[in-house]
């Protein structure tokens, strides 16, 4: 299996997660995300990554080998 590109991963998280704003890189095995969704309103960081990972399903065991993330609600992303 081809590793998946930075816009690939991107698809993925759009898919599964309603974003108002979404930013990935990546050099295909080792990924950073950026990521701001109403979702997050209220959550904690743990609780706002599993939210990813479960967006992302079996992709995180299967095609990503890691990715870290900046989880965001809208308010913190404009308040940055």
């Amino acid at each position: 299996m081809a590793d998946p590109t930075p816009q690939e991963v991107r698809d993925f998280i759009a898919a599964g997660l309603p974003c108002a704003h979404l930013e990935v890189e990546g050099d295909g095995r080792h990924f950073f995300a950026t990521i701001v969704s109403d979702e997050f309103n209220g959550l904690s960081r743990i609780k706002r990554h599993q939210r990813v990972y479960a967006a992302l399903g079996e992709r995180m065991r299967e095609q990503i080998h890691a990715l870290s993330m900046k989880t965001l609600s809208p308010a913190e992303w404009s308040a940055r």
